[in-house]
């Protein structure tokens, strides 16, 4: 008799779970295997997407935490939570390929949003993304975002971000009141 999938679990990301949260990031970015999700930046951006330092650095920050959701013993998705002031910023989204679709990014939303209302008592939620993913920036207006058209430069040069596949790339903000 299989044992039945348990749900996601949510805790705080510690120096132990870098190499963990850099495979899984890389997964749903970067390279053939992010493919198999819709989050993959492999057709605007070669290279890395992160790398252990920038991973450690969020973990270490002040006022920062690195969200790790774990499912049956794995790694499946994280994000960054930042707060900034009188809001907080989310980023370093990242679901499993194999799992993409299946509302689990929905279910880290808004676990992410319970904790920054709760932790910080921020009432707004802000978030750049690259402006030419139209279908991820359509999947975060569904969930309440709504965009700036305030832009903001993409690293080019800095192979650390990537290596970008075409020379339009910019990051708009997003915003969400939260309730």
């Amino acid at each position: 008799m299989e044992t039945p999938a348990t749900g996601p679990s949510f805790r705080d990301a510690t120096d132990a779970d870098v190499d963990a949260l850099v495979a899984l990031i890389e997964s749903a970015y970067r390279g053939d295997a992010s493919r198999a999700g819709w989050t993959t930046e492999a057709d605007i951006l070669d290279g890395q997407r992160t790398d252990p330092e920038g991973v450690l650095e969020v973990i270490k920050a002040p006022d920062s935490r690195l969200l790790i959701v774990e499912q049956d013993g794995r790694t499946v998705a994280c994000c960054q939570l930042e707060h900034r002031g009188d809001h907080a910023y989310f980023g370093m989204f990242a679901v499993s390929p194999a799992l993409q679709g299946a509302g689990l990014g929905r279910k880290v939303m808004a676990e992410a949003e319970r904790r920054v209302r709760e932790i910080w008592g921020v009432t707004e939620m802000r978030m750049t993304v690259i402006s030419v993913r139209e279908d991820l920036i359509a999947w975060y207006e569904r969930r309440g975002y709504r965009r700036t058209g305030q832009m903001s430069p993409f690293p080019y040069g800095e192979e650390r971000f990537g290596i970008p596949r075409r020379a339009d790339l910019q990051f708009e903000l997003l915003v969400k009141k939260l309730g």
